[in-house]
């Protein structure tokens, strides 16, 4: 374990090491010196960061350490190039970002210690529903809402400045998802009709999808935001997946996803200049455009093309020529400075997150936990892709902000209480079972058996009351109930179950036979008889009884009086019941001795 944490706290002081030299690199070709204001900053953001790890250790100590690592490099890289722009641009951007991150870090930091367990979420599905909802459709309201750019997505708050409500919608809808899907994957997973070799749901099942894709195709027409619509109903779509497993959930996604981007780009103007754009990047008519040209699109990829394979180097590039070039086009000016081996590094850094992420989807055994860090991972996945295969004219632009590394508050808090949550999970999935075959677990074990023997063994050595015995039962008239007013079928009295097992069958003869039968002794202390001092003393079979004292019906008393074991754990027997003397048996007719005969005298006949 100690080796363990070694290694989690070196692959953190590396990645703050990383970033401090590239930001004084950076500040050193652009200034000259290093300013302080930054120092005071950064040596802020390092505390937190190296406090944020301790409270992981403390709190999630089953925890993938590699993704902190991971989100601060990122971090720090693109803090760095943005405060390169801004020595350019002669704005501040770099500094708020700063302090932004530093509200993300007091923001997660009570989630890594009090969510313990990520599935309190799956109780709140529906309010998760509502706050995302009202979280996507919150710009569109007439006085808060506030559209730039063309884009209606963003919100401003009086006295707080403005977000964009939609990067923390992402998170609730990913958690009704998760629920949704979790709770209804059987219904979901049942297929329909086989069609060309891929078995389609059924119709019914087809609802949800449907619905997610009205509800983005409606974003898209309110808001003129292709990115955010395309990312909620491709999250959906991969979460439909993974709970489900089929590929025709898939197909049918990519098939309303094109027919979608077909019919938004036709009745959409921005997104179809977008796809021109894509289509027609170095034409003349396309690339002079005031609104909506490839301008923009061109100036970025000839700044990847001038960064070469190592770069010009931080502070050397001319990173500000391309517009939006510290948010949306980050990726264009990290490309210039750092050339194609460090783009390939970020991309690394990205994949390592995605990595862990399907990871701990796969490990965690609960099924709501793999739908919610299969969705989250999924959603930072699709992102980081929309934004360099846009930048890249892999697709057209979305307008989709890079993860953790472009300027922008909301992108950044949502970004890291996304990590936050990967973190949280991945806790639970890594945690080790209980070890069965220990010597500590087998001793338990072997205490607990014998603790429980013992029991069952006091239980069974208890003294147990008899009732009354089968003979006085017996002797009784044939329809007199006994004393608690009970009669069985056919008029007889129902005999107490005990009584019924002290019954002797009797052997065939006649009353008067039997009442001649010698009485039936106390058995002896050998066998297991009681002093007729004890308290509570009941004599046995055909023991006369004291007709001063009452018959007991113990079916009608309080069990807890008697201590009689339960039927399952009573092991004592009864005593011996005495035998039954035998009468030896009368001659019916009695047997005459005949006279003897008169003797015979040898010698033949008298004279």
């Amino acid at each position: 374990m100690i080796a363990t944490r070694l290694r989690q706290i070196f692959l953190l002081l590396f990645s703050i090491g990383v970033g401090a030299l590239a930001f004084v690199q950076m500040f050193q070709r652009t200034t000259g010196s290093f300013p302080r204001e930054y120092l005071i900053m950064l040596g802020v953001v390092v505390a937190l960061f190296l406090v944020l790890w301790g409270l992981t250790v403390k709190f999630q100590p089953y925890a993938s350490q590699s993704i902190i690592p991971c989100v601060l490099l990122l971090t720090a890289t693109g803090v760095t190039m943005i405060a390169r722009i801004d020595q350019s641009l002669g704005k501040a951007a770099a500094m708020r970002q700063l302090m932004w991150l530093c509200l993300a870090l007091v923001i997660v930091a009570p989630l890594i210690i009090f969510l313990k367990d990520y599935r309190v979420l799956r109780r709140f599905s529906y309010v998760s529903m509502v706050v995302g909802l009202v979280l996507l459709l919150s710009p569109m309201l007439p006085v808060l809402g506030q559209e730039v750019n063309g884009a209606r997505i963003w919100v401003k708050l009086p006295g707080l400045g403005q977000f964009q409500p939609g990067e923390f919608a992402k998170l609730f809808l990913a958690f009704f998802f998760a629920a949704y899907l979790f709770d209804h994957r059987d219904q979901l997973a049942v297929g329909g009709k086989k069609v060309l070799g891929l078995q389609l749901p059924r119709i019914k099942d087809l609802g949800p999808i449907i619905v997610v894709w009205f509800a983005s195709m409606g974003v898209l027409i309110m808001q003129h935001d292709l990115g955010t619509s395309l990312m909620f109903f491709a999250m959906f779509v991969a979460m439909l997946y993974v709970s489900t497993g089929r590929k025709s959930w898939i197909i049918i996604g990519l098939i309303a996803f094109a027919a979608g981007a077909v019919l938004a780009a036709g009745l959409f103007s921005h997104v179809g200049q977008r796809v021109d754009a894509w289509l027609h990047p170095f034409s003349a008519e396309e690339y002079n455009k005031p609104y909506g040209g490839s301008w923009q699109l061109v100036t970025g990829i000839f700044g990847l093309a001038s960064g070469g394979l190592l770069g010009t180097g931080l502070g050397q590039g001319h990173p500000a020529l391309t517009t939006f070039a510290n948010s949306d086009f980050i990726y264009a000016s990290l490309g210039e400075e750092l050339g194609l081996v460090g783009l390939l590094a970020i991309l690394m850094m990205y994949l390592i997150i995605i990595a862990s992420g399907f990871i701990t989807a796969m490990k965690v055994k609960d099924g709501f936990g793999k739908l919610l860090a299969s969705g989250l991972v999924f959603t930072m996945a699709f992102q980081v892709f929309t934004v360099v295969g846009g930048i890249t004219l892999v697709i057209p632009l979305t307008g989709l902000t890079l993860p953790y590394m472009a300027a922008g508050g909301s992108s950044l808090i949502a970004n890291y209480i996304l990590a936050a949550l990967l973190v949280i999970i991945s806790n639970a999935a890594n945690a080790p079972e209980p070890e069965l075959t220990s010597d500590t677990f087998q001793y338990e074990a072997l205490a607990v058996l014998r603790d429980k023997e013992l029991k069952a063994r006091a239980k069974a050595t208890e003294e147990i009351v008899r009732p009354r015995s089968a003979s006085a039962v017996s002797s009784a008239a044939p329809n007199e109930p006994y004393e608690s007013g009970e009669t069985g079928e056919f008029g007889e009295p129902d005999a107490p179950e005990s009584a019924q097992i002290e019954t002797i069958e009797e052997p065939h003869g006649s009353h008067a036979a039997h009442a001649a039968r010698a009485p039936h002794t106390v058995p002896s202390a050998a066998h297991g008889a009681r002093s007729t001092d004890e308290p509570g003393y009941r004599p046995y079979r055909d023991e006369p009884l004291d007709d001063d004292e009452p018959i007991i019906d113990i079916t009608k008393q309080d069990p807890s009086r008697f201590d009689i074991p339960e039927p399952s754990t009573r092991t004592a027997s009864l005593p011996p019941v005495p035998p039954i003397p035998t009468i030896p048996t009368v001659p019916a007719t009695p047997t005459v001795p005949t006279a003897p005969s008169a003797p015979t005298i040898n010698g033949g006949d008298r004279a």
